[in-house]
């Protein structure tokens, strides 16, 4: 392994958006700092399964057909 080529990797605390904090290591900062998160697993939708949206009416082509059930094309003479 090459000397002097990676970053200093050292202790720092993370604090969650409830307030909540931790201690990990990382290459953030300097030795100590605190790393605030705006977004984290706790409240965010991508982690936690947010707001479900059920489509009862079918899929897309039942969107699609329901959508344009009204309109059509004029016949051929």
């Amino acid at each position: 392994m090459k000397a002097d080529i990676h970053p200093d990797y050292h202790d720092i605390t993370v604090q969650m958006t409830d307030g909540s904090t931790y201690k990990t290591r990382s290459t953030y900062g300097k030795a100590g700092e605190t790393l605030v998160l705006e977004i984290d697993p706790k409240v965010h939708p991508a982690w936690t399964g947010g707001p479900q949206r059920l489509n009862e009416s079918g899929g897309q082509v039942a969107k699609f057909n329901k959508r344009f059930a009204g309109i059509s094309l004029p016949k051929k003479k």
